[in-house]
């Protein structure tokens, strides 16, 4: 490829507060249209916003979490549009003195560790939400007012895989600050995104496009995809670019002009006259940073030197706080100084039927106890296989039952007596004489291959080792 993507993303992130930015208004999801309003979120004249204290802190420790500057001195600003879900025709934010500045994220994109520049982590208040029909657009204001951050990164990042691996990174990070739950479904966490082309080598930065409407950081990747493939041609057949706003269609999987980008003074910004500026004080920001608690990167690197967990291994384990903990409490119940067991059946079965039951791990219905009680089955005592163990453990999310509850209820105790075994060995080995015979001809591996006939013919309940040891000594005799 002969262009070079220069992209930067622009974040607006719903903090879980109890009440709204400006007013007491309820914030929680999901409520009858327009029953959580009152005069202040809604703009009616005389009323005066007051701002929520816990919204302040939460954005702090955000900032603070992606090593940002706190600015001593900062306030709100109006910034005037007109829209349908703009009750006041301005939306409050910041402008000129945002909250803090000049932060930074690392992100892993191939194994490699890249740092990605943070610009700005500014407070505003969200619109409503307008929810078109065939004949008419309904608008419902419930979130409007909700408050919400602007975290804006520098256009450090060169790949849709990299922008992807950010968003991952950075939705991961919140999500242990407690201040949100970053679920897209429902608008918690919104993202849009810059990009433009240059020629390989450049560091002229090319004409930004701006996407919006992208609803899953999967969606932001394919966007992104398709607008390098639209500005490389573009760009191949002398075409001018024009600096604009793009939308996300999912369904043709393409990017469609909504309008020419605006710029500051579009906005008209100025100082918002009912909100006073702020002074944080250098006291009440180390109050909020000793409030932080151990965050990704550094439950990864403890992962690996406490557990001896692999870096793979501990960065699926600690992907969100959720999982982490539900890892960690798995992990110290493992009485066995190997932990690499547990980390397996997380990463392995357990990950897996989460995606199945369109959950995180931590959310299926099984306990830490109840999973290290199942590994032991498998691990120790040799009770079941490890397939045996598979079927288990998807019956005790189904259930709630206990793993040696289920084996007895369904017969699935493993095979390891002998005697029961030779009748099944014996079978075996006069259905495939040609095995026999390789077996017989030096070709070690031939056992491998009787050993499995023998655990078809089980129904999976034999001992594979115990089995492998009997086969072997039957064909020397």
């Amino acid at each position: 490829m002969k262009y070079e993507a220069v992209i930067g993303l622009e974040v607006h992130l719903h903090l879980n507060t109890k009440t709204k930015a400006f007013c007491g208004c309820s914030t929680e999801f999901g409520n009858e249209p327009n029953s959580q309003v009152c005069p202040v979120c809604l703009g009616f004249p005389g009323s005066l916003p007051v701002y929520n204290q816990t919204a302040l802190d939460y954005a702090i420790k955000v900032a603070l979490a992606l090593n940002c500057k706190i600015q001593e001195f900062t306030k709100f600003d109006r910034k005037n549009y007109f829209y349908p879900d703009l009750p006041k025709n301005y939306q409050v934010s910041q402008f000129d003195l945002p909250l803090s500045l000049h932060g930074f994220l690392d992100i892993e994109p191939n194994g490699k560790t890249k740092r990605i520049g943070i610009t700005r982590v500014h407070m505003e208040e969200d619109a409503g939400k307008l929810i078109h029909q065939d004949d008419c657009s309904l608008v419902d204001f419930n979130r409007t007012g909700v408050p919400l951050l602007e975290i804006v990164s520098e256009p450090d990042m060169n790949s849709p895989e990299e922008a992807y691996e950010y968003l991952a990174t950075l939705k991961s990070t919140i999500q242990y600050l407690d201040v949100s739950d970053c679920d897209m479904e429902k608008g918690s966490l919104r993202c849009d995104a810059n990009i433009s082309l240059r020629p390989l080598g450049s560091k002229t930065l090319g004409v930004k496009t701006e996407l919006k409407n992208m609803n899953s950081f999967k969606g932001v990747k394919e966007a992104l995809n398709y607008e390098i493939k639209r500005q490389s041609q573009m760009l191949d057949s002398g075409e001018t670019l024009t600096q604009d706003t793009r939308l996300w269609d999912a369904k043709t999987e393409e990017t469609v002009s909504m309008r020419t980008k605006e710029g500051a003074k579009d906005y008209r910004y100025f100082p918002e006259p009912d909100l006073p500026p702020f002074v944080i004080k250098e006291e009440k920001i180390e109050e909020l940073r000793k409030s932080i608690p151990e965050l990704p990167k550094e439950k990864m690197q403890r992962f690996i030197k406490e557990y001896g967990l692999s870096e793979y291994d501990a960065k699926v384990l600690i992907s969100s706080k959720g999982t982490s903990e539900f890892s960690e409490e798995a992990i110290k119940k493992f009485t066995d100084s190997n932990k690499k067991p547990v980390a397996n059946w997380i990463i392995g079965p357990l990950a897996a039927l989460a995606t199945l039951n369109n959950c995180e791990i931590y959310e299926l219905k099984i306990s830490t106890d109840n999973l290290i009680e199942l590994i032991g089955l498998v691990e120790k005592k040799q009770v079941i296989s490890n397939l045996t163990g598979k079927v288990v453990l998807e019956e005790m999310i189904k259930t709630g039952k206990t793993a040696q509850k289920i084996i007895e209820e369904k017969n699935l105790a493993q095979i390891s007596d002998s005697g029961s075994l030779s009748g099944v060995i014996e079978e075996v080995v006069k259905e495939n004489p040609k095995s026999v015979a390789d077996f017989k001809a030096g070709k070690a591996n031939a056992v491998m291959f009787l050993v499995g006939q023998a655990m078809r013919k089980s129904s999976g309940k034999a001992n594979p080792k115990i089995l492998q040891d009997l086969i072997k000594k039957r064909l020397t005799k």
